[in-house]
């Protein structure tokens, strides 16, 4: 229980944060339905246990998952002799931990060329916040010192590129505009070389997301990672797809389904603040072991924050900390 421990030292009382603001509506669900559990059985058993497992599949932690959570808390609970509910919350907090860690570490950091101009292609199904996400991300490098350019390779929608746009405008960094239904491949290789002239050294590539024809989509990303190839000698840094939290396990079937397509590095996933059912980040950790780098929390161009596991269980499940406040 060692990770409970630590977790409650260093982030119990920090009420403020974008996390513990943003999963607010799935902290609440999960604890009320743990607590009220806990109040419907006094002693640990078979039923209880079955019942946890449902509580973990409504907050979308995945039916394997979930199983794999309980049968852990089960054996641990009978390795200590507990008896009583409202004495397995830790090993409930642990447990998510350890399960999601596997034993290694987990990186959720970017990867960024060392001595080159890197690229991130952000590819996703529209209405995910595709656009949107490829924006607060560029707004996120320029914060921290990067010099982003933002690339509208998604020709293909109605307004994806005025869209784009508008963003670059108000973050105030370049874009590079692609013309209505033009080749998404020359705009990635026009804009290339729009960020080698703009002394950019990060470019941020907005693509189309036309999953329900795969075959040409794939052809598409091939072809724009082909011109990245070419035109800075690597393939893209970073390959983000994007998911819309509040969709739950349709969200993994898109990224299932992108899989097939293109190699994926990332997944940022958007709209978090909007679902109950925060548990699918081990959801897709499950399925599909591709590390969340980025959670959206709001449409604000600042509400797009890294990946941080530690705080993403705290926020989670801190309201089955109270009992443990006057320790």
């Amino acid at each position: 229980m060692a990770f409970f421990k630590n977790l409650k030292t260093k982030l119990f009382g920090q009420k403020t944060t974008k996390y513990d603001q943003g999963l607010k509506k799935s902290r609440t669900l999960f604890a009320s339905k743990i607590k009220a559990l806990a109040a419907r059985y006094h002693q640990l058993d078979e039923q209880y246990f079955e019942e946890l497992t449902e509580v973990l599949i409504l907050a979308d932690v995945g039916y394997k998952m979930a199983e794999t959570i309980t049968d852990e808390i089960r054996h641990e609970a009978k390795i200590q002799k507990l008896t009583k509910p409202k004495d397995i919350n830790d090993i409930i907090i642990d447990k998510m931990f350890v399960i999601y860690t596997d034993g290694q570490l987990v990186s959720t950091r970017l990867n960024f060329s060392s001595n080159n101009i890197s690229l991130f292609l952000v590819v996703g199904v529209n209405g995910n916040g595709k656009t949107t996400s490829a924006a607060k991300l560029a707004a996120k490098l320029k914060t921290q010192g990067k010099k982003p350019i933002l690339v509208a390779a998604d020709t293909f929608r109605a307004g994806a590129v005025e869209q784009l746009q508008i963003w670059a405008e108000r973050i105030g960094i370049p874009c590079y505009l692609g013309t209505p239904k033009q080749d998404p491949a020359s705009v990635v290789y026009a804009g290339v070389e729009a960020a080698k002239s703009e002394g950019c050294d990060v470019i941020i590539v907005d693509t189309a997301g036309r999953l329900e024809n795969k075959v040409n989509l794939m052809q598409e990303l091939k072809k724009i990672n082909k011109i990245i190839t070419q035109k800075l000698g690597h393939e893209a840094n970073e390959t983000l797809l994007v998911i819309d939290g509040t969709t739950g396990q349709n969200g993994i079937n898109q990224a299932q389904e992108f899989m097939k397509i293109v190699s994926l590095t990332g997944i940022i996933l958007t709209k978090m603040d909007g679902t109950a059912k925060g548990g699918i980040i081990l959801a897709i950790k499950e399925e599909l072991d591709i590390p969340v780098k980025l959670m959206g929390f709001g449409e604000g161009i600042n509400d797009l924050e890294e990946f941080d596991l530690d705080k993403y269980i705290f926020s989670l499940t801190s309201d089955l900390f109270v009992e443990y406040e006057n320790e």
